[in-house]
């Protein structure tokens, strides 16, 4: 009869039948929360988790749903930390897992979203509540009626991230853009800079919302990031406009990678192959400051990647670590019958290659991806090969000093570092922590040979397209 709540050995449970959930959810009356003598006394009507009287009413078979919603809604640190056992004893009492408060109109999701707000709740205890009534059943995508808010507008206005991640994970994301009537139909990423949620918009932005989507106002994020006289706060809305501008620069970049993903009959989400080998769930796929290109972002289905979704600082998608691989788009296969029966037969050729090899290979002079995740086979010089020091023109754009030629462990192929006239470029030459040469930050950049030319090269051609009569 005695047990051990939450270490509180203390504490007297009462046994009691567990009801049977039931099939269809409802709105709970209106409740004060069930309050002991000693508290009323003190003229505290607010329930008190840490007394042992308040404590011992609420494990009570005859304390009502109404009155534990009652505590849910107490904004207290006392309270919103002890939501994964608040929620526990709800459902002990037979509730369907949508039900709602009759003052709030909000959910048990609702709730658990919001309870790990920094300075109130602890964001573990609500990532475990949060997990716990998805598994349950949870609705995603329910609102309250009178916010016309869902779990991800309330996520990312507390700016509670890692619960963000789990709900944007259980939608496949397609809600990353959900309209909220009450903030003049802005999405998820316009409640973010409205509060200045930096964590959830930098997890918004690396899912793919979008950071050019109007509201009815005709604003943009962007253009929602309040203005304070707070320094602190100054400082947070700084970093936001940075983050959001920089996500806005991206965008037209990502337009190349969206048309090469719907030629693929690729989205993101999918389910996929990467090298033929490793299977996965597509969470990104556009350019990067690692490396020149249209690259995509894998989340693995086993722990055999290199990352969590970031590079060199920069985060691209979430995901445990390990389970993160980056590869160029054209490593990528949407996963199906045929991709599954290569896998299996390039595992099978693995393995049997490794026991038919009896001798020892020497593999000093192969170079691996480490960030990609991705063997590759050593790389060679283009036949051209410019030489440090030479000025050359990067996409023919970006004109700057030659001051790197050679390997790099972020990707295959041979690359060229170059440090640029003006700060068009995306590091200091150094990417994942490794240099390959000194520049200024945001002067320096990566190519493949494919890219660069020296400038020489560049007027001899715009001469002859001249003579031709082009531009």
């Amino acid at each position: 009869m005695n047990n051990v709540i939450n270490g509180d050995s203390h504490f007297e449970v009462v046994d009691f039948s567990l009801p049977q959930e039931r099939n269809v959810a409802k709105i709970h009356p209106v409740s004060e929360p069930n309050v002991c003598s000693n508290c009323l006394q003190e003229q505290s009507q607010q329930f008190n988790p840490d007394c042992h009287l308040c404590f011992q009413l609420l494990l009570e078979p005859s304390t009502s749903i109404s009155e534990i919603f009652a505590i849910l809604r107490q904004w207290n640190s006392e309270s919103q930390s002890r939501i994964l056992l608040l929620t526990e004893e709800i459902l002990k009492r037979g509730a369907h897992i949508n039900d709602r408060d009759g003052l709030t109109d909000m959910t048990l999701l609702h709730y658990a979203s919001r309870s790990g707000a920094e300075g109130v709740g602890n964001v573990e205890t609500s990532c475990q509540t949060v997990q716990l009534v998805l598994e349950r059943g949870a609705d995603v995508y329910i609102r309250c009626r009178w916010t016309n808010m869902a779990a991800i507008h309330y996520a990312a206005f507390f700016d509670v991230a890692p619960v963000l991640q789990l709900l944007l994970k259980a939608s496949d994301s397609i809600d990353i853009d959900a309209p909220c009537s009450i903030y003049e139909n802005g999405g998820p990423l316009h409640i973010a800079a409205i509060n200045l949620s930096i964590e959830c918009a930098r997890l918004l932005i690396a899912m793919g919302a979008d950071c050019t989507l109007k509201d009815d106002l005709g604003r943009i994020p962007f253009n929602c990031i309040p203005e304070t006289t707070s320094e602190d706060l100054k400082e947070k809305a700084e970093r936001l406009r940075l983050l959001l501008r920089e996500a806005i620069a991206q965008m037209n970049d990502r337009i190349p990678s969206k048309v090469t993903l719907q030629s693929l009959g690729l989205k993101i989400g999918d389910k996929v192959i990467v090298g033929g080998v490793k299977s996965g769930t597509l969470r990104f796929c556009g350019t990067t400051q690692f490396a020149q290109g249209i690259w995509a972002g894998i989340e693995l289905d086993e722990p055999v990647g290199k990352n969590d979704g970031s590079i060199g600082g920069v985060t691209y998608f979430h995901c445990s670590k390990e389970y993160g691989i980056f590869a160029p788009i054209s490593k990528i296969t949407k996963y199906n019958d045929e991709a599954r029966t290569n896998s299996a037969c390039s595992n099978r050729k693995s393995s049997c290659s490794s026991n038919v090899q009896s001798s020892k290979l020497d593999v000093s002079h192969v170079t691996a991806k480490v960030d990609t995740g991705l063997r590759v086979a050593r790389s060679y010089p283009p036949t051209d090969c410019y030489k440090v020091g030479e000025r050359v023109i990067v996409a023919g754009k970006k004109s700057g000093t030659l001051r790197f030629s050679g390997t790099t462990e972020f990707a295959s192929g041979w690359w060229y570092g170059i440090e640029l006239d003006h700060p068009l470029g995306r590091n200091d030459g150094s990417v994942n922590g490794k240099a390959y040469f000194v520049c200024k930050p945001n002067f320096g950049v990566f190519a493949p040979s494919s890219k660069v030319k020296r400038i020489e090269q560049i007027t001899t051609l715009k001469e002859q397209n001249t003579d031709l009569g082009c531009e």
